[in-house]
């Protein structure tokens, strides 16, 4: 069988794209019988789709990719940050694990201040910002536990990318040229992502030997050739020579967590998300409320619509502020009364289908969340599936990159709140649910979600962008279910983000009307055009002929399904 991979270019107008003879337009889904895999970056999705005709399952191809990202996406790619991996076998339980950063041992909630008063700076891109990295140790479990290749054979992709390199396309080069501006003032970093000093140019070959070497050592001894010995050395030298305070030990007693998926329903289909401290519960809860309304008929980019999505969007992250953060921490989060049809009902009670409601900045509690983030979806042969979002927080993370290793390290620290009762013309309150102590993780908006119906497989989705994940992950599945497009179509399709606070609808230019935006005015609403949200990766099981179509997120030139 030949794998295929399709890099998706980003048009306007429509495009005939031709595939085995058929004529395709500009969003419809690429089609796959057997496997498929749909990231942010073309080597690493061809990667996966290697793993998987080898012999390997969605999980192998999962993991395979992931390694990959680290070498061709390293704005958000990594082995120096976390995240979130969503298993749903065939056969079986559904399995979340956690490989979220958690925080130093020596960490405290007022640890970001300088002279009693808050210091972004120090919060977000400091070797303080840097938390325990998670990835290596996350993937590896998932791998022990679903796997079927050999660890190794995993990661000899990602090994051969970095020692030998591979060329640099137009859109790493102009994220190269823009995160170099944070990098280079870090000398290890300045070596390893410039070419003599200046930023890669598209066409170059990019060679990373110090990540090569690093990779190796993980590939031999699995975690501990990160978590211990000449990786885990090089790391804390690093960070307690600029003033961090990670540990060997906290490298050390890290370990991932197996959670089980929060589970909920809509129209019929059963959806399974990820559990604190991810916030995806979000998405349920906003289904929940959506499925009180004929949102079908109501018509996609309508004003109607995008009415009802803000309303939603607003309670859901006032919920998300109130009560989420690591449940570790936080044993009496409320998480039954939030994902129940009834609180639902109660919810929908309050929205005024003719008029915005105000968001109140009472108990308001934002820390700043990078969109920088990168998703990836799998799905193999026996429909086994993967939906896995992780990052480094900011693009490139801290930007600091410990000499020798080869990786850039997270600024995940950056996500818990600034201090205990701080508040500013933002609306930072430093509520205790996400504060900073020793071994807490952090609240993330990464939101990795699966749908079934009639228990198959139906639909695999996630994206990166900070909190418009969950708004993102939402809409993409309200246009697959509700308003019946394809996969593509809905990756496609314009979006809106309401977090609460700020008190904005931002929409994309060119994604809606006029009329419904002027509609969506005179309801009350402030809006704020943006270029774009996110970068959702989908796959679709088909229902009438079982094929997986896919949909490459266009919004990022370098997204790609990849199959067989």
């Amino acid at each position: 069988m030949k794998i295929v991979v399709y890099r998706l270019i980003h048009l306007s107008l429509v495009l005939l794209l031709m595939v085995g003879g058929v004529a395709h337009s500009a969003n419809a889904p690429l089609r796959m019988r057997h496997a498929m895999v749909v990231s942010q970056e073309t080597i690493a999705s061809q990667v996966g789709a290697d793993i998987m005709k080898a012999g390997g399952n969605a999980m192998d191809g999962a993991i395979a990719t992931a390694f990959a990202l680290a070498v061709t996406h390293p704005s958000a790619g990594n082995i120096g940050g976390g995240g979130f991996l969503l298993y749903r076998p065939a056969q079986g339980e559904p399995v979340v694990y956690d490989f979220r950063e958690t925080a130093p041992q020596a960490s405290r909630p007022d640890m970001w201040l300088v002279d009693g008063k808050y210091d972004a700076q120090r919060h977000h891109f400091s070797h303080l910002s840097v938390g325990v990295p998670g990835t290596v140790a996350g993937l590896h479990l998932a791998w022990r536990e679903h796997g079927k290749l050999p660890w190794a054979q995993l990661l000899a992709p990602a090994i051969r990318l970095a020692s030998q390199g591979f060329i640099v396309s137009d859109e790493l080069s102009t994220s190269l040229h823009e995160g170099m501006r944070r990098m280079q003032k870090y000398p290890a970093a300045n070596v390893q992502f410039s070419n003599n000093g200046k930023p890669f140019e598209q066409g170059e070959r990019l060679v990373q030997k110090d990540l090569a070497t690093t990779l190796k050592l993980i590939s031999r001894s699995g975690p501990d050739g990160f978590y211990k010995g000449r990786t885990a050395q090089l790391i804390v030298k690093e960070i307690q020579s600029g003033g961090g305070v990670l540990s060997l030990k906290d490298l050390a007693d890290y370990r991932p967590v197996v959670r089980a998926p929060l589970r909920g329903t809509y129209r019929g289909y059963e959806v399974l998300t990820v559990p604190p401290p991810s916030s995806a519960a979000a998405v349920i809860e906003m289904l929940n409320m959506f499925e009180g309304y004929d949102v079908g008929s109501m018509g996609f980019g309508t004003t109607a619509t995008l009415h009802l999505m803000t309303e939603g969007m607003r309670r859901v992250f006032a919920d998300r502020a109130h009560y989420l953060g690591d449940p570790g921490f936080n044993p009496d989060m409320p998480m039954q009364r939030l994902l129940s049809k009834e609180y639902a009902a109660s919810l929908r009670t309050t929205i005024n289908l003719k008029s915005a409601s105000p968001s109140s900045p009472d108990s308001f509690d934002w820390p700043e969340e990078s969109p920088q983030t990168t998703h990836l979806s799998v799905v193999d042969s026996a429909r086994n599936a993967v939906s896995l979002t992780y990052t480094l927080e900011s693009a490139y993370g801290s930007g600091i990159v410990a000499p020798g290793t080869g990786f850039l390290l997270n600024n995940e620290m950056g996500d818990f709140n600034a201090q205990p009762g701080l508040t500013n013309d933002q609306g930072l309150i430093g509520t205790s649910p996400n504060l900073a102590e020793p071994g807490k993780r952090m609240l993330s908006s990464m939101s990795p979600t699966i749908l079934t119906k009639d228990s198959r497989l139906f639909m695999v989705t996630g994206s990166p962008g900070g909190r418009t994940i969950i708004n993102t992950v939402t809409q993409t599945i309200l246009n697959v279910v509700d308003h019946n497009m394809n996969a593509q179509a809905a990756v496609d399709a314009g979006r809106i983000h309401h977090q609460w606070l700020p008190d904005t609808v931002y929409a994309e230019k060119f994604g809606f009307s006029e009329d419904s935006l002027s509609g969506l005015r005179s309801l009350g609403h402030q809006i704020a055009m943006r270029e774009s949200f996110g970068a959702a990766q989908v796959v679709v099981v088909n229902q009438k002929d079982g094929m997986l179509e896919g949909g490459a997120d266009r919004r990022d030139a370098d997204s790609t399904v990849a199959g067989f």
